[in-house]
Parts: C-alpha cells; structure tokens; sequence
C-alpha cells in the first residue's frame, strides 16, 4: 500500500479572520466546491456547488439531545485545520484491483453556545462527492450523552427527479418509485405493498438512503452514509415544497435515538455527485470514507459462487420445515445439489430449512427457535460434509434468526465453532419478522452493532458472513472484508410475491442505490420465468428475458453470487448456462460503458488475474439498442466474444426465454450495437 500524505496548514485563526465566517474548499480537480459558513445568529451551514452550479443550497448541522437536555445548533468557531490527502490501496476483493483515495480536508473545531460543548466537523470534497461527520472529542463536563435527534440538512436547489423508497425502520424491500421530489409520497406508495413481512413506516415524506436523484441541468447526485458503526441508519424527511431533507435517526424500544461517549464519530454523511451517471456507479468514495481492514490475514476470504437449496421452497416444490412430508433439506436432495454444483464448477451449495425450529419460526416474536447446531433428523451433516469434500464443494450454512437477535447472540459462539469443527467456511443469516430484544428496529444503534458484531466475530472463526434482512451496507466490507454481502432490499424472492413482484426497471435502479453502499446478494440465474412448475394455479413470473438474468452477474456486483433457479430447470439450457459457469466474482478492473438509472446500464469487468473480459448489459420495461464499444480491450490484440443476446422475438412477458449466441472477433477498434428486448438484456464473454 501506498500512501502520500501532504498537509496544507494549520489555520489557528484568530478572531479577527474567524469573523469573516466562511470557509471553501475544492475537490483535487477543483470542480466539487464546497462552502462552509457561519450566520449571524451562530447556524453553521454547508453548500455544495459542481463546478459553478449550485447543488445543495446552505443546509445547517446540528443536534438535539436527550441527556443532557440541550440542542447544539448555534456554534462559535475556534479553530479550522485544513490538509490533503492522497493513498492507493488495494481491496481484498471487489470490482477493480486497487482504489485511489485522494480528498481535501477541512476540519472545524466549534463551540456549542451556551452548552460551551465542543464538536469538531470535518469535511471531505472528493473528485466526486463529499463526506461529512461530527467528532465528538473528549472534553470536561461532557462525556455520556443521548441523542435524540440529529438534524443535519441537505437542501436541494431543484426540484430533481427521484428514485425513492419508502422511510422504514424495518424493511428496504419496497418498489423504487420514480418522481420528482416534490411528488414524494411514501404511505400512498407503501400501501401498495401487500407482500413485505414487516412494515414500521415514518411518515408520508420519508425516505431511504441511498437516495438517487437527477437535477434539471442533468446533474447525478446521491446521498447516503458510509462507516455506520455504534449509530442508527439514517433515513431522511423530505419537504416538498422547499426541495429540503433532513436526517431522521431510528429511535431505539424508548425513542432515543444514540446513546454515545466522547470520545466518539459520527458514521459520515455523503454526496456522490457527477454530469455523467457512469462516475456515479464508478465511485469508491463510500469505501474510502471506511476503515482499513480489521483483518490482517486475509488468505482465507475468498469470493463465491453457488447454488441454493432455496428456490424450491418459494415455488412450492419442498418446505424448510420437516413435518408435511414435503422437506427439502433431505440428505438425498442435497447430495443431487452438490453434485449439480461439482459438475458446473459452482463453489458451494446453501442449504436452509437443515437445522430444527421451523415449524413455528415466525409471527410469534418467540425467543427460543434455533440454536443453530441441531440438524433435522433427515439431514446428515457430516455425511453430507464428506459428500462435499469429496466432490470438491463446500455446503454454506443457513443462520434464521426470525428476528430473535438475543437469542443469536447467546448462541452465536457455539454456532460458529460448531461451523469451524464441520469445516463449514460461509454462513448466511437471516432476521425476518419483529426484532427481539422487544421493541428495537431492525435500523435502530442496538442492530447495527449487532451486524458489526457478528462481522467481528465471524472474523475470529475464519467465517464469511452474507446478511439477510439487514440494515443497509454502508463500505463496512472495507473494514469486515470476510462480510461478503447482504440483501438489504428487495430481491428475486419477490419475483414470487403475489401482488407486486419485481418490474424490469428495477435491475437498472439497484445499483445507483441500494448497490451504492455495498455488494447485494440478489440471487439471479433463472431460466424458467412462469413460477407455476409445481402449483398450477400460481401466476407469478419473473420478468425479465433469460439473457437478461446471465447479464445481471455482471452489472449486480457481487463477490458472492448464487445461481437461483433449480438444477433441473437450468440444465434445460446449458449453452445459456456456460455464461453463468464462466463469469467471474471477483475482479481487476470494471469499466461502466453507458448508463441511465430506470433505463439501462452496460458494464465490462476484467476477470481477477486473467485477461478475461466479461460485458452485462439491461434495460428497463423498453426494447433499446445499446452501442458496445470495445476501446477497454489492450490494443493489438484479437480476442473471440461469446454473445449471448435475446433472440429476434423475445420480450420478458411473451417469450422471455428466447435467446441466440454467436461468436465473434473483437478487439479494441470494434464497435457493436446489439439489440435488447423489452425487460432484457445481453451478456458477452471476451477470451
């Protein structure tokens, strides 16, 4: 690792200059500007212009707190240190090899007046965006303190077009709605939504972050949060008359909403920012605002790809649970996944509904369920283990908490080791339905140490962990870089849901949102779209073409990705499955060629240490024609591209499994429009 660090002054300011009460700094190539000010009546304010447009108006900082019972709104300032910082360093895994961190800093020591409490804020302007946090230095007479709420602003300077969903303590699985910002209203929207298992909403005009938006004069701007450690998520409060969004922390079983002790920071509050969507995607600004890794011997975190004993139980094949006569997680079955698995190259097999418990698992906020080490009679672990090494495929266990977190926790150590004696290496867990401890979120300080806390402990085992029903990622696989993956959204498991399901846009959406803090275990990889296989009656579908599901193994990134269909349906199509068998998940190099969110986006990977190429590229409800071009290959040489495209006559609710695959010669002077169907897409081996 690389690190070149210059500091550009001190400013111990007197206060003479400090009266002047404003403060700029220019990201590295001067066009992110930011502007610090301090009013008249003590409100310390932030705006954010690209180049000479204005982005974000004056928008104030501050805090109201419990305990003590005091608001920290007016500020004095006392000192301002700025610097400039530049490193490369070089992530575990991810979408390229290695990733530059260069920003100015600029750090403001200010005095709360009249609580005299000190709070330094600190900002960071990137190339592409900023990042800002409150530290909470130690001081006398202030050392334990409760939030109750923070009341950071980001005001818009335009009425922008918005891709929102709905502000929820509990759940992110909603339908991306697409407006303008004043046209935000999330309870007529979540009304809409009759398949998600738990629902705590705020109010009409809240939202998630990451929140995406796009301004009149076609500017890109996201807002999120990166490094939530010891804090509750953030969602934001939208006023749809002056453009404005505040924070709004997620209250704890009492309504506080932190409880914290100096010396302390805050996670930091960011803006992604660009003319040109592709930069949006291409940021790894959230990631550098995280910490180095906690881990220092990192050989054992290794990218995966593998199918799930999981799909059968949405459309009605098998049950997690043992008593019907219909178990999946049946010492028979599994052996046919793994030897799927084995034969397709796949690194893994999940397995859920192994362990006993399920038969009344959720909807009774039960604490005694699982203890995560007692398997169902018909499903022999360690026969099962062996089946596996044999066959060169390691069995991924499957950790449901349905929400009894106090019960994870007293058990979590056992389960690991259990993990660690068997030789399991990966754990999915799982927290469906109300939160145990009684009255907490799923968003609240008390779940978000404990997703931290099971990282770290996971760590301590040599675990890799993928979370389910999880808060939001926010760059913390930087830190935890064995924390592979959440869901945190909503997924392919929706493609079954019976009211709304998943629209073709929704692929083009992810990525510029829920994607912005971290990898998404999506699950793609289906190749039978009519979902009534096993109940005839059923009518859900998934609503995409074939091709489209081969392409999201490249623009849904991921380090580890699960083939989500069943082995007798993917082996229908094993010309199309070679795709699924070749890609990669894990990377040197990612280019983003073009992109629009809620229309398209074509990205072009390079395989990790080889020179393998691998193009992904959907569309939304609309057939399109997409330009590829080839300038990302190493000029001077030739290479053959495997196409696998949606045939002449396929559309995502007529024919969606139509497809062709042709070979052809590239190299970096080629260009080449290929068609995409409505709710399609197309991907492209480069050898």
């Amino acid at each position: 690792m690389k690190f070149t660090g210059l500091l550009l002054g001190l400013l111990l300011l007197s206060a003479e200059v400090f009266s002047q009460k404003a403060y700029h700094l220019a990201s590295p190539n001067a066009r992110v500007n930011l502007t610090l000010n301090v009013t008249k009546e003590g409100k310390l304010t932030y705006a954010l212009n690209l180049a000479q447009t204005s982005v974000v108006k004056p928008s104030s900082l501050g805090f109201k707190l419990q305990k003590p019972a005091i608001s920290l709104t007016n500020f004095t300032v006392i000192s301002a240190d700025s610097s400039e910082f530049s490193e490369t360093w070089n992530p575990v895994w991810g979408e390229v090899k290695s990733i530059e961190n260069h920003y100015k800093q600029l750090k403001l020591r200010v005095k709360a007046i009249p609580a005299n409490v000190l709070v330094d804020v600190v900002f960071r302007v990137f190339n592409d965006g900023i990042g800002f946090r409150y530290e909470f230095p130690e001081q006398e007479g202030f050392k334990h303190f409760v939030v109750a709420d923070e009341l950071t602003q980001f005001n818009l300077a335009t009425n922008n077009k918005t891709f929102w969903i709905p502000g929820d303590y509990d759940t992110n699985e909603y339908l991306y709605n697409t407006t303008l910002f004043s046209e935000i209203h999330a309870l007529a929207a979540a009304k809409k939504e009759k398949d998600i298992a738990l629902q705590s909403l705020i109010a009409d005009n809240a939202v998630q972050t990451p929140l995406m938006m796009k301004t009149p004069q076609g500017i890109y701007l996201n807002i999120h949060e990166a490094a939530l450690v010891n804090y509750p998520v953030m969602h934001l409060m939208a006023n749809t008359k002056t453009f404005g969004l505040t924070s709004h922390l997620t209250p704890d079983a009492v309504g506080n909403k932190a409880y914290l002790q100096t010396p302390f920071n805050t996670p930091w509050r960011t803006i992604v920012l660009s003319n040109k969507a592709e930069e949006i995607l291409a940021s790894k600004l959230i990631l550098n605002l995280n910490e180095p890794s906690k881990i220092e011997k990192t050989d054992w975190i290794k990218p995966q790809k593998f199918i799930g004993m999981w799909w059968e139980m949405h459309v009605g094949k098998a049950t997690w649970e043992k008593v019907g006569g219909k178990h999946g997680a049946n010492t028979e079955n599994v052996k046919k996944y793994i030897d799927f698995a084995s034969g397709n190259g796949f690194d893994g097999v999940l397995v859920e509904g192994w362990n006993e418990g399920w038969e009344d698992w959720f909807g009774n906020w039960k604490e005694e369920v699982f203890d995560f080490v007692t398997p169902y009679s018909d499903y022999d672990v360690d026969a099962l283990l062996a089946y596996a090494k044999k066959k060169n495929v390691k069995l991924i266990m499957h950790h449901e908490t349905s929400g009894s977190v106090t019960n994870y926790e007293r058990r979590m150590d056992k389960a690991f080791q259990f993990m660690k004696n068997k030789g399991f290496e990966t754990a999915k867990t799982g927290y469906v339905g109300r939160i145990i401890p009684r009255g907490e979120h799923h968003d609240s300080q008390w779940m978000v140490n404990h997703f931290n806390r099971v990282a770290a402990k996971a760590a301590e085992y040599q675990i890799m962990i993928e979370a389910h029903e999880s808060s939001r990622p926010t760059g913390l696989h930087r830190t935890y870089p064995n924390w592979l993956a959440n869901e945190a959204a909503r997924g392919n498991e929706f493609n079954n849901a019976p009211t709304l399901g998943l629209v073709p846009e929704h692929e083009t959406i992810l990525p510029f949102t829920r994607l912005m803090g971290g990898p998404m275990d999506y699950t793609p990889g289906f190749f039978k779209m009519h979902l009534n296989q096993f109940i005839p009656s059923r009518t859900t579908r998934v609503r995409t073409t074939l091709a489209k599901q081969l392409a999201l193994y490249v623009t849904m990134y991921s380090p580890l990705q699960m083939v989500g269909d069943l082995p007798e349906n993917l082996k229908v199509y094993p010309d199309a499955l070679q795709f699924i068998k070749d890609v990669p998940v894990d990377w040197d190099d990612t280019k983003i060629l073009s992109a629009e969110p809620g229309e398209f986006i074509m990205i072009a990977r390079k395989q990790k240490g080889q020179n393998q190429w691998f193009v992904g590229a959907v569309s939304d409800e609309n057939s399109r024609e997409l330009l590829v071009n080839f300038d990302f290959l190493p000029s001077g040489k030739t290479y053959t591209a495997t196409i696998y495209q949606d045939a002449s006559n396929a559309d995502w609710e007529k024919n969606p499994e139509a497809y062709q695959i042709q070979k052809v010669s590239v190299d970096s002077q080629t260009k080449r429009t290929i068609k995409i169907a409505k709710g399609g897409g197309f991907a492209i081996s480069i050898k």
